[in-house]
């Protein structure tokens, strides 16, 4: 088998020392300077060797090594704190990275106490090498992400974040989780099961009791602030929680948004009430029976959402003059339709915001003030309140339950333009009439667009055909690749002729039919270029050309 990419065993690299709290770098420098034990997977390992129980089968794969390289280094860690070394003889805050003396200690090779089932024997090494390594890891980590090697400039940060935590915590799953991985990393154990054994948590079949649970979280948190000394574990810790807290993708976006944001910035983070906004909006129409103080509130809304001055002002927008109203105050059928024809646009506005909604503030806000005025709620935090209880009901509600999340509505299906132009795509339509190729198809979901009437032409030209294809072989075309702008050609390697800058050049799979027998299929017959590989032999390569090709490549 080949060697992993760098990139491959990067993400090992990450996954473990984020679970076992440790500095990633340590973990590419075991593996830049031990040539041993080769492993079964063709790889070479990071040095970590059988004892006691651990038998070779347990680390004889790359994946393996990495996990009880993690732990081994935990456990030395450990040992060193327990023989009273000081945390800047382990961490080194100044420089953002273990202390030089820490270094030679993993360097010295490390034999776990035979009790310990998670750790295994860690070779001895160059202990020169073995630091120029973490460093050249380091350097290639910060240098890519932009971001700074010395990470101690973020302990205010993250210490006026934990401050926040507990008084912004709403009980929900994914905080719940958040805070769970912290308590781990930051007491270096290997399981959620652990952390609820560590905070003395009853639990039945596997899951805590969640008031007993969130009590010990909280308290956990509180206490943060008091014990937190700088180790790395501690600091990976809170960074862990910041970026599941804010929902983030990465690691390096939780450390970008603790140096761009206020230390102090309220941690209420108002956008993960928007699914429980979403869900009320798409139940409004079930429940509204035309009551005037629910069409005072979807009216309220409107207004916040546009922006306008004043009530009057929405309701002109919504189709009816306020004058009309006053005028016809004794008028009841004129009344009556008013309030219907207020009642049509206003729905026509509650079944739009899951489409149009854009996260905005004023967005979110107008949204707010409606479930406050609906709910009858006395201000804005008790509404935010019973958003946090909607949320916690959607993530653990029942698929087909009541309050699950309602499935979204299709948008009304626009007629089909008697031609097609860059500006009236549609990409749920067919390109041709009843035919089964789609504009999403040939604009990979419409993230490729036809730029002008000529690519619109040629995709429209080559669907056609296809289409003809399709039919004669009678089975699905699984496209893989059809319309590509130049820069995107050029970044896949494509040939600087392609046809699928033109827009006339289809590469697909067809379900159960290798690349040759469509081939043969359409060899006789089809008018442009044909193609299959040698590499993938269940591609195809069709075009519209105005002349016959045939390869394979």
């Amino acid at each position: 088998m080949n060697p992993l990419a760098p990139d491959q065993r990067n993400n090992y690299y990450l996954i473990e020392a984020a679970r076992a709290g440790i500095h990633k770098p340590i973990l590419a420098a075991l593996y830049a300077v031990h040539s041993q034990p080769q492993l079964e997977d063709g790889e070479t390992g990071l040095g970590i060797a059988p004892i006691h129980q651990i038998d070779m089968t347990q680390i004889n794969t790359f994946g393996t090594q990495v996990q009880y390289a993690a732990n081994t280094l935990r456990s030395l860690t450990d040992s060193l704190i327990a023989a009273e070394w000081p945390s800047n003889d382990l961490w080194n805050a100044q420089a953002g990275r273990y202390s030089d003396r820490f270094l030679d200690a993993i360097a010295q090779g490390y034999t776990p106490s035979s009790d310990n089932t998670q750790a295994a024997q860690l070779e001895a090494s160059d202990p020169d090498a073995l630091r120029q390594a973490y460093l050249d890891d380091i350097n290639t980590d910060y240098s890519g992400a932009q971001l700074p090697q010395n990470l101690t400039q973020l302990d205010p940060v993250l210490l006026a974040f934990a401050e926040r935590v507990s008084p912004n915590y709403g009980r929900l799953d994914f905080q719940r989780q958040a805070l769970v991985e912290a308590v781990r990393l930051w007491r270096q154990l290997n399981t959620a099961q652990e952390v609820y054994q560590a905070l003395e948590v009853n639990v039945i079949d596997q899951v805590p009791d969640e008031s007993e649970l969130d009590q010990a979280l909280v308290g956990f948190m509180q206490s943060v602030v008091r014990y937190y000394a700088g180790y790395p574990n501690q600091r990976e810790a809170l960074i862990r929680l910041v970026q599941l807290w804010r929902e983030m993708d990465s690691r390096e976006e939780a450390i970008e948004s603790l140096l761009r944001d206020a230390p102090f910035a309220s941690e209420t983070n108002l956008e993960i009430v928007d699914p429980a906004l979403i869900a009320f909006m798409q139940k409004v129409p079930q429940q509204y029976q035309g009551q005037g103080d629910f069409r005072f509130a979807l009216t309220e809304g409107y207004r916040r959402w546009f922006g306008l001055d004043s009530r009057a002002t929405a309701i002109q927008q919504l189709g009816v003059n306020p004058n009309d109203l006053v005028q016809n105050a004794d008028n009841q059928e004129a009344l009556v339709a008013a309030a219907r024809t207020l009642d049509r646009a206003l729905l026509d506005f509650v079944e739009s915001v899951p489409v149009i909604y854009q996260q905005s503030d004023q967005q979110r806000e107008a949204l707010i003030r409606l479930v406050q005025i609906w709910r009858r709620l006395e201000g804005r935090i008790p509404t935010i309140q019973s958003l946090f209880d909607d949320l916690r009901q959607l993530e653990r509600a029942a698929p087909n339950s009541p309050e699950a999340m309602p499935a979204p509505k299709p948008a009304p299906v626009p007629p089909r333009p008697q031609q097609w132009t860059p500006n009236n795509i549609q990409l749920d339509a067919s390109i041709i009439p009843n035919g089964n190729f789609t504009w999403s198809e040939a604009t990979r979901g419409g993230a490729r667009m036809p730029p002008n009437q000529a690519t619109v032409d040629a995709i429209v030209r080559i669907a056609t055909l296809a289409q003809q294809a399709r039919d004669r072989i009678g089975r699905p075309f699984l496209v893989t690749s059809w319309y590509r702008p130049p820069e995107v050609n050029r970044r896949v390697g494509g040939a600087s002729r392609s046809r699928h800058i033109v827009g006339d050049a289809i590469d697909f799979n067809c379900s159960g039919l290798t690349g040759n027998q469509v081939y043969w299929a359409l060899e006789p017959w089809w008018p442009g270029g044909l193609g299959r590989y040698s590499r993938f032999p269940n591609l195809v390569h069709i075009d519209a050309r105005n002349y016959k090709a045939r390869w394979t490549h």
